[in-house]
């Protein structure tokens, strides 16, 4: 047959179901979507190039799912209205609807004629059964004919019609009044979208052999759609090394660059094009911010139809804001560079530029960073107080790593405040101080004094950074936030309790331990909202930290699972968690002599960051391994451990200088060096000197067989009030022990009775132990005197090992699991979660049970009988 109006044959490629692409995937959820809207006049599957609109019509017209006879019809871009009918009426000719109805064909190619159309729909009003209608690619038709054409003969043929629009974007057509109607069933872009396990087949029928977390990497990268997916797979299965590909953006983006710059650049017109690519530097565009960029006053039109015709841009909903698709971003910027590389900074320096006028300081220093443009980035920073968020770790912008690429050698006040705040974000307390002393050196340094912005974060670092009490900076910090405008006080209300915070870790540092306490609740109660959660686990943590050190171990506990558990519930990684927390638990579990507890808290506390750049939880962590290593007899051990972090104790802040000169004495005592314990001692300043301090020293006066002096310090230690629990039952046993050595043995028993009940409520076994072995001498005399020593026990067997909180059901089932042997992935197949989900709870059993490692977490609950 041939159509009179062009003499060309008919193509049967184009009334054709397009066939199966290889490794398709079925998708019964659509399917059954598309076979629902089928039982209604009107279907539409809308969205972008390559999310598999055509795939799914055509699945589904070759599958059983649709009963009723289908009509396929595709629309190339010359098709005219004329040719265009021209195919619809041989398509339902060689259906068998039309059969025996000699409508005739059109005569004109660029329009149909009305009476046509009439014709048609009265045909389809008499068919004896339904049908469907597929148009895919109507997008390509030109004008609004084609639409109109099948507005019309939609409305007037009847029930049996059933129509299929495949579009880019919508047609036409009063949707409106369709929705309201229940006249339209819709299939949009998200839809169209690749779940996890349709995205598990795909690559399986490319060849790839996908893990959990590699198909995640890969919906994140292309957020589901089709193409990309398939892209990646193709490429990934020509890769050597197809993890390390689905890990790369950049490997994902070339993969599908071609693609995107084929069948989306290059069909837009030329000003939809350049504001693509000026625009596709920013994460997201305001109309009046791409007009910033691109120059065009019709910026706001020219983003309106781009999303309209689905080219990876969408609107935010209740927004003017658009968003492009990571995938396509990533290739504008590319090809932005490779055109123009020069372009880009300059766009993101424009942008921020906007978004500062906007008042919008957060997005004008993220845009000012990414452009290069550092001091207007720290200009915003600190004027606008960002300081503070990024010292509290809100999550919010800026933060450290936005300045990760910033020169040491900004000029200005502001560029090395930032650089301080930076430092301090990564606890390094050294790098802090010595830029806030560029700070202080700059030109322009007299803004310290003068903007309560710049004095304030000046102030606040010097706070936070401080070696010793720093009541002064603390003082100062409160005047300078009574200067700050209430309406800036209240974008902040990270503001107060970061000084708290700070008031409290200076205090620690010169070794105020009760005054600090005070101040971590303050701080821990302060911190409200989302914004202050990571503050609040780091207060908590300390919190626990200085109950321990006061021997308050049940205040300790509840602080140090409080603190891990706002962590877990609120999914902060492990880059950002403090290991306040787990240091608190190992100091605990030592003093209640429970060593493989305190050895698998150490283990966790291990692995995170400021154990091992923060100067504090530095010596911390060190004290509590020797202490470790000498519950375990390696006295040795603990000395060489020790002596590697001695040498820095003039540098190092009163209160953790003091703590590590006593756990060095300790050692020695305990390998009988009392020359090297009194030197340890030496080395801290008697004006700093906490009552531990002393403590030890008369511990080391008794063991040099010098009772009168260490008769002396007992007194004073008693005498101050500021000793601690631990510190009270030693000063009890001293006089205990020299009791006995001077033959006054009933003395003796009353000391230790006393020192046994101090000692009970909390738990405290470790003065005891190291006491040495006339303690037990001395128990086993008291003859019923007092119960006090039958909570001693053995310190070491396993049922003393404590469980920090019941592990929760879903942990359970994960042991359950562990305990056949069974992989991550293994377990979080069989309980259908997610890998992370799994390593999450993971780490929770590990907390609760105080183990570090799979087999012991199995062990452990075994023993407890919970397996």
């Amino acid at each position: 047959m041939t159509v009179p109006l062009t003499g060309d044959p008919l193509l049967a490629a184009k009334l054709a179901v397009p066939c199966h692409a290889p490794g398709l995937v079925r998708r019964p959820r659509l399917l059954n979507r598309l076979t629902l809207g089928t039982r209604g006049p009107l279907t539409l599957i809308t969205g972008a190039p390559g999310v598999g609109k055509t795939a799914l019509a055509a699945s589904w017209a070759r599958s059983a799912s649709a009963a009723d006879p289908v009509v396929w019809v595709t629309v190339d871009e010359d098709d005219t209205p004329g040719v265009f009918w021209a195919y619809v009426v041989e398509g339902l000719r060689r259906s068998g609807a039309l059969a025996g109805d000699d409508l005739g064909t059109p005569v004109c190619a660029d329009e149909v004629d009305r009476s046509l159309l009439v014709r048609l729909a009265a045909a389809l009003e008499l068919a004896p059964a339904p049908l469907v209608l597929v148009v895919d690619g109507l997008d390509k038709a030109r004008g609004g004919a084609v639409p109109d054409g099948l507005r019309f003969v939609s409305e007037h043929a009847g029930p049996a019609l059933r129509l299929v629009l495949v579009s880019r974007e919508d047609p036409p057509l009063p949707l409106h009044r369709y929705r309201a109607e229940d006249r339209v069933h819709e299939i949009r872009e998200h839809d169209l979208a690749f779940t996890r396990s349709e995205a598990v087949q795909l690559l399986r029928g490319q060849g790839a052999a996908p893990d959990d977390e590699l198909v995640d990497v890969l919906l994140e990268h292309t957020e589901g759609w089709a193409a990309g997916l398939r892209l990646c797979a193709l490429a990934m299965a020509r890769s050597d090394d197809p993890a390390a590909f689905a890990r790369s953006f950049t490997a994902s983006e070339q993969a599908v660059s071609d693609y995107l710059l084929t069948e989306v650049l290059a069909a837009q017109p030329e000003p939809a094009r350049e504001l693509l690519l000026r625009t596709g530097v920013l994460n997201r565009v305001h109309p009046d911010l791409a007009a910033a960029l691109t120059g065009r006053s019709d910026s706001g039109r020219i983003l309106q139809d781009l999303a309209r015709c689905h080219a990876f841009v969408e609107p935010l909903p209740g927004t003017r804001w658009y968003r492009f698709h990571p995938l396509f971003a990533e290739v504008l910027r590319a090809h932005l560079r490779s055109r123009q590389p020069e372009l880009e900074p300059l766009l993101h320096r424009r942008a921020a530029r906007w978004y500062a006028g906007q008042g919008r300081s957060a997005e004008a220093v993220e845009e000012a960073a990414a452009g290069g443009d550092w001091s207007f980035a720290a200009a915003q920073t600190v004027q606008h107080l960002l300081v503070i968020p990024l010292l509290a770790g809100s999550g919010t912008s800026p933060s450290a790593d936005d300045f990760s690429r910033m020169p040491e050698d900004v000029p200005g006040t502001r560029a090395a405040l930032v650089a301080a705040a930076c430092c301090m974000a990564r606890q390094d307390v050294a790098g802090c101080r010595s830029r806030l002393e560029r700070a202080e050196e700059a030109p322009g340094a007299t803004a310290l004094e003068a903007e309560p912005a710049d004095g304030l974060t000046a102030a606040l670092l010097r706070l936070l950074s401080a070696p010793g009490a720093a009541d002064d900076q603390a003082r100062r910090v409160a005047e300078l936030l009574a200067r700050v405008p209430p309406e800036e006080r209240a974008r902040h209300p990270e503001l107060e309790p970061l000084r708290l915070y700070g008031q409290a870790c200076a205090r620690l540092r010169g070794g105020r331990l009760q005054p600090a306490r005070e101040l971590l609740e303050q701080a821990a109660g302060a911190c409200c909202g989302d914004t202050a959660v990571l503050l609040r686990h780091r207060c908590l943590g300390r919190l626990a930290l200085a109950d321990a050190a006061a021997g308050e171990l049940a205040r300790a506990e509840e602080h140090g699972a409080a603190s891990l558990a706002l962590a877990d519930q609120h999914g902060i990684p492990d880059s950002h968690r403090s290991g306040a927390a787990g240091l608190a638990l190992a100091a605990v579990a030592l003093e209640r002599e429970e060593l493989a507890a305190a050895a698998g808290h150490l283990d966790q506390a291990d692995l995170l960051a400021d154990t091992r750049r923060d100067p504090d939880l530095v010596i911390e962590r060190a004290v509590l391994r020797a202490q470790l290593q000498i519950a375990r007899g390696g006295w040795e051990a603990a000395l060489t451990h020790l002596d590697g972090h001695l040498d820095g104790t003039a540098a190092a802040s009163p209160g953790p200088a003091a703590r590590l000169a006593v756990a060095h004495a300790t050692a020695a005592l305990a390998r009988g060096d009392v020359d090297a314990a009194a030197a340890a001692l030496d080395r801290v300043r008697p004006d700093d000197a906490p009552p531990s301090h002393t403590v030890a020293l008369a511990q080391v006066r008794a063991a040099a067989d010098h009772p009168v002096q260490a008769l002396q310090l007992i007194e004073t230690a008693e005498e101050s009030e500021a000793v601690t629990v631990p510190d009270r039952v030693r000063l009890l046993l001293l006089r205990a022990h020299q009791a006995l050595l001077d033959g006054h043995e009933d003395t003796a028993r009353d000391l230790l009775v006393q020192a046994l009940d101090t000692a009970r409520p909390e738990g405290l076994r470790r003065p005891f132990t190291e006491a040495g072995p006339w303690v037990r001498h001395l128990v086993r005399g008291l003859d019923g005197r007092s119960g006090s020593a039958a909570w001693l026990g053995t310190p070491h067997a396993p049922a003393d090992r404590p469980v920090v909180e019941e592990l929760s059901p879903r942990e359970r089932e994960v042991l359950r699991q562990v305990a056949r042997m069974m992989s991550t992935d293994e377990v979080a197949a069989e309980l259908q979660l997610s890998v992370n989900t799994v390593k999450t709870h993971l780490r929770g059993i590990y907390r609760k049970l105080c183990v570090s490692r799979r087999r012991d977490a199995v062990e452990r609950a075994r023993e407890l009988h919970m397996l």
